[in-house]
């Protein structure tokens, strides 16, 4: 009977070493999130990335079966990025208000570093796919929406430590947030201009200056 090799263990690190095949598979992944945020999610297909990374269009029909599979991995590949690059750095912060200060600069920097060429590939790809019903469109606003709410966490938390007033709505500031960075990464995609996130940054300490600075109920409906 035939068997599967075993994966190696590196005996410096005590890790199994990874395949070629699997190490083959992450580089054109990583490829096609690069990719995605220039030429589209959409206009990603196994042709278009084969050309981009040199290999035969058969070697990557090996990797996946079809176009739809190749657009779901490659987001699962963006969300590892970025999660590693922005969030996880982000959230080793001791408080609540710092974490969500860092949030915001690790995304601000992600985008100036070009980690994906096209600025960040979430509101790149939500934005080209949010009327496009499927899976692609479901995978892509998850992660939208666990990033939304990585960032209402630690206004939630931040209210808990007294650092941001008891009385915001964590909803509207976290929201508030995110429109600053993603207006920012717009307008660098666009002309490259580092102006923008630096403007970004402004605007955010003004809305995190502090509880003196939150006006009591800011946020919520008033009656008229």
């Amino acid at each position: 009977m035939e068997t599967t090799p075993a994966k190696r263990t590196n005996p410096a690190t005590g890790r199994r070493s990874r395949s070629d095949g699997e190490r083959s598979r992450e580089a054109i992944l990583r490829a096609a999130a690069g990719l995605a945020t220039v030429e589209g999610i959409t206009g990603l297909s196994l042709g278009r990335l084969a050309d981009a990374v040199g290999m035969s269009k058969s070697g990557l029909f090996a990797h996946f079966g079809s176009k739809e599979d190749l657009q779901l991995a490659t987001i699962d590949t963006a969300c590892g990025i970025y999660r590693e690059v922005v969030v996880a750095p982000a959230l080793a912060a001791e408080s609540g208000l710092a974490r969500l200060r860092a949030l915001a600069e690790r995304f601000l920097e992600h985008v100036e570093e070009s980690v994906f060429p096209g600025g960040c590939f979430f509101a790149s790809v939500a934005a080209e796919v949010d009327t496009h019903p499927g899976p692609v469109r479901d995978l892509a606003l998850e992660f939208v929406a666990e990033w939304f709410g990585t960032l209402r966490q630690a206004v939630v938390d931040a209210q808990a430590e007294g650092e941001i007033d008891a009385a915001e709505e964590p909803d509207q500031l976290a929201f508030e947030v995110n429109a600053y960075l993603l207006l920012a990464n717009a307008q660098f995609v666009a002309n490259g201009d580092p102006r923008a996130l630096n403007r970004a940054r402004v605007a955010i300490d003004r809305c995190l200056a502090g509880p003196q600075a939150r006006r009591p109920g800011r946020g919520k409906r008033t009656r008229a």
